[in-house]
Formats: C-alpha cells, sequence, structure tokens
C-alpha cells in the first residue's frame, strides 16, 4: 500500500471505513514518519504517543462509520492551546514546566470528532513573530528547504502538515499566523472569522485579534476540520452565536458568476515579481472559471502594520501581566524581595521579542500616550474595516498575496524587527476587521510555495471554500510537493 502519510484525510477517512487500515495503523503511520523526519524539521515540542495509540485502539474497537469523516484521523495541536495533562508552553521558558489540569474548547471538539492528538507543535513565543526564530526550544524548518523559516508563528503547525507528519494541525492566527506559514509551506490554512471558534483555553497574545484555525494539505480536508472545531461556547464571551454550517456543502458549485476583488494595494510596492505573478495568473484563473475579477482599493489597508502593533501589543501588555513567577511557570531563583521575583522571573522568563512588545504595549497605554496611541489605533482599524464593507457591497470575495515574498532564509530578518513586521501588511487587515481569511497553493516563485489569499465577508467562509476548491480543481499546485515528501522541490 502507498505509504500513508501521503493521503489525504478523505483518503485516510475511506480505508479506516472500508477496513483496509486500522485508526493504530494510521496512528503509528504518523508517529513512525515524526520519528523518520523530526530531525530535519523540528516540528514538535511535546508528543503524545502513549495515549494516542490508547485512543486509536478504542476506536478500533468501537468501529469507524462512514459518518464520522474525522474519526482516526491525527492532528497535531499548537502549543499556545491548552491540552489536558500534556505540556502547553507557548514555546516560551516562562511555561516551560506548565502541565494543564484543563482541555481548551476546541480540544474537546477534537474529541468529540474522534481525531487523534499526537502532540504540540513550535510556534514564535507566545504566537509573537513571523517565522517560528522566536521559540525558546527550537528552530523549526520549512518543509520545501530546510534553510528557510517556515513563516509564523505557526511555523510548526505548517510545516509538520507540509511534511507528511500529520495530515492536519490547529494554529492560531493573530495578525497572519496561519495564513503566512501555510503559504510559505505550500499547503492550506484558514483563519475563520473571529468568534466562529471558541478561544477558551487559547493562550492569549491579542484578544481582539486571536483565533484558532485549520491547516491541511487539501480545501476540503481544510473545509471538514473547520465543520469539526466551530460553534458557540458559554465559556468564551467573544463566541459568536451563530449557526455552523456544512463548510462542504457548497463546494462543487463552482466560482460562474461570483465577483471576486483583487486590492491594488496588495500588488504594489515590496511585493516579489514572483508572487506577484503568481497571484495575476490565479486571477486569470478565476476569469476562465466564470468569475469577475475586478481591480479595488482598500486604502487604509497602508495603517494596518502600524494600527496592528499599537493594538496587538497593547493587549498583550495587559494579557501577559498573569506571568508573574508568582502561581506558575518559571520562578527566578536570583530574587531577594518580592519585587525581585516579579522583575527578575519576567526578565529571564520572556525572549526579546515578548519583552519588545510588551514595552511597546505599555508605552501606548499609558497616561499620556493613550489617545495619541491606542485611540489613534482603534480609530484607524474602524476605518479599515469600513474599507472592507465598502468593497462587500459589490464584490463576493477578495483576493491577494498571503505574503509579499516566498520563505526567506533562517536569521535572514531576525535583527530587524521592522522587515519581520511588514511581512504581515497583506494579512493584518483581514483580523483588524474581524474577517475570515485563507491561504492556498498557487504555484512557485524560486522553487518554494506561494500563497493566494482569500478574504471573505463575515462569517461566510463556506463562499471562500467554494471559490478555493473551485481552484484548486482547476490548477495543480496543491499536489506540488517538497523533496522531504517525495517530490522535487529545488
Amino acid at each position: 500500500m502507498e505509504k500513508l502519510y501521503t493521503k489525504t484525510i478523505e483518503e485516510l477517512h475511506a480505508l479506516l471505513v472500508s477496513k483496509e487500515v486500522t485508526a493504530v495503523d494510521v496512528t503509528k503511520a504518523f508517529f513512525d514518519r515524526i520519528k523518520e523526519t523530526e530531525p530535519t524539521i523540528d516540528a514538535f515540542l511535546a508528543l503524545n504517543e502513549e495515549k494516542a495509540l490508547e485512543m486509536a485502539k478504542a476506536l478500533d474497537l468501537k468501529g469507524i462509520t462512514p459518518e464520522n469523516a474525522l474519526a482516526g484521523i491525527p492532528i497535531g495541536i499548537k502549543d499556545n492551546i491548552v491540552t489536558k495533562d500534556l505540556r502547553t508552553t507557548a514555546a516560551s521558558k516562562m511555561l516551560y514546566n506548565f502541565d494543564p489540569i484543563y482541555d481548551a474548547t476546541v480540544m474537546e471538539k477534537v474529541y468529540q470528532a474522534d481525531m487523534i492528538p499526537v502532540g504540540k507543535l513550535n510556534m514564535d513565543e507566545f504566537a509573537m513573530g513571523g517565522s517560528t526564530e522566536n521559540s525558546h526550544f527550537k528552530q523549526t524548518k520549512n518543509a520545501w528547504a530546510q534553510t528557510k523559516v517556515p513563516g509564523g508563528s505557526s511555523g510548526g503547525s505548517a510545516a509538520a502538515v507540509a511534511a507528511g507528519q500529520i495530515p492536519a494541525s490547529l494554529g492560531s492566527d493573530t495578525g497572519g499566523s496561519i495564513r503566512q506559514p501555510a503559504a510559505f509551506n505550500g499547503i492550506v490554512g484558514m483563519k475563520p472569522t473571529y468568534g466562529r471558534i471558541s478561544r477558551f483555553g487559547l493562550i492569549a497574545f491579542a484578544s481582539s485579534l486571536d483565533q484558532i484555525g485549520p491547516l491541511t494539505r487539501t480545501v476540503k480536508d481544510n473545509a471538514l476540520v473547520l465543520n469539526a472545531i466551530s460553534g458557540y461556547d458559554a465559556k468564551d464571551a467573544t463566541s459568536a452565536g451563530r449557526l455552523v454550517p456544512d463548510f462542504t456543502e457548497k463546494l462543487d458549485q463552482g466560482v460562474k458568476g461570483m465577483k471576486i476583488a483583487l486590492p491594488k494595494e496588495y500588488l504594489g510596492e515590496g511585493i516579489d515579481a514572483g508572487v506577484k505573478e503568481a497571484i495575476l495568473k490565479a486571477a486569470d484563473t478565476y476569469r476562465k472559471l466564470g468569475a469577475t475579477v475586478e481591480e479595488v482599493s482598500l486604502p487604509h489597508s497602508k495603517y494596518g502594520v502600524a494600527v496592528y502593533y499599537i493594538i496587538a501589543s497593547s493587549e498583550a501588555s495587559s494579557n501577559l501581566q498573569r506571568f508573574d513567577g508568582i502561581r506558575y511557570g518559571f520562578r527566578s531563583e536570583n530574587v531577594s524581595t518580592l519585587d525581585d521575583v516579579y522583575v527578575n522571573s519576567r526578565s529571564e522568563g520572556f525572549g526579546d521579542e515578548v519583552k519588545r512588545r510588551i514595552m511597546l504595549g505599555t508605552f501606548s497605554l499609558s497616561a499620556g500616550y493613550y489617545d495619541a496611541y491606542f485611540k489613534k489605533a482603534g480609530q484607524v482599524r474602524t476605518l479599515i474595516k469600513q474599507d472592507f464593507d465598502k468593497v462587500f457591497e459589490d464584490y463576493d470575495m477578495i483576493i491577494g498575496p498571503a505574503a509579499p515574498t516566498v520563505a526567506f532564509g533562517i536569521g535572514e530578518n531576525i535583527n530587524n524587527p521592522l522587515a519581520m513586521y511588514l511581512a504581515d501588511l497583506l494579512t493584518i487587515p483581514v483580523n483588524l476587521a474581524g474577517l475570515p481569511g485563507m491561504s492556498i497553493p498557487a504555484g512557485l516563485s524560486n522553487g518554494l510555495p506561494v500563497g493566494l489569499q482569500l478574504i471573505g465577508k463575515h462569517f461566510d467562509e463556506a463562499t471562500m471554500y467554494q471559490a478555493a476548491y473551485a481552484f484548486e480543481q482547476a490548477t495543480e499546485f496543491h499536489l506540488q510537493q517538497p523533496a522531504i515528501l517525495g517530490g522535487t522541490n529545488a
């Protein structure tokens, strides 16, 4: 039989239902794959092998029905999602020994779907970064080229799926942290509408921006996982009480008659020529499929990065106050007073990027600066949202690049925070407006994947999946594989 780790969720489900393989076979195959490739990719911070195999055995006894599309499917979990009795560090020294006593709501939904969590995935510390170079523990590598970053902050979640270590993973997206690594690794990544998925048990970075979402190799696989993890949660005050449709229902309806917008700001200065070419070709593909694609303007999107780093850092400085060396996590031994406990534990427990953002946020919220920075950023955020609202009066969807470049080299931008921040130029406005956004494979530039970003109306993920699936079926970009998965990339 062909190697199980090359299969999609859909293909694995068919094999499980027909009993050609068992859930134990599938789980073992992916753990073997992780052990084989982990020295090259470095995606995992903790494995859950014993419990995963127990779950697989119980599933085989119970039996897997055709209706239960995700039963027996292994999934990896970003390490800022709280998992009961499985170490959760947010890739920070601050939480190096944190073993949670409860599960995030999204984990309860994973278990309800009979998926099998195989382990926790590396990330930028507290989700702050765009390259997974800010992890306290290790540097994850891009699945396509191990000298390149996998993107961030969900770099482990993306690289593990692209390398065949798992068929699906969960990430979180505060300013592009699912879509950019999905683009860099040539897979599908979805950031749903803010409120679509419970944030209860997600270690908070910026509470008005954070959203959990799935990463997979195909559009349909992605829709299946979103089906399972969406829904209202009374434990999350920002959870939306919206009905969850079947996101796979409209997949094969095509894009004929659909109106798609292409913002001129998303193809302007700073966008690599190879990326721009791939996106313009994608627009032509949509035209050939019967959609109208027209240029529009999102004039305030150029302020997105500045607005984001004020709002996100302000919320982070507030959210990270809880890590004080008193209740749990890292505590400095170099102390003689109570003040020392706070100051030294935080100084030694947080990495440079986290400290940078805490300082920026604390400054933005301080007396005398609040009106000039935080309040002004909130006002411009409203203007950015209004730009999207105006476009969506006439269009069904917006497309553009997910990132201005393909994956850059490890160490290339780590000492240049501004260059790193500007890499999120195209994804940030989506979070500020609370919209759903996704990245799908749209070709290669210099042997590395380019991601096409689709942006939809609030709670209209179903139309995005419909358009993404039409593009996927009309092209072969999703079939291109990195060398580690048997492909022929550079």
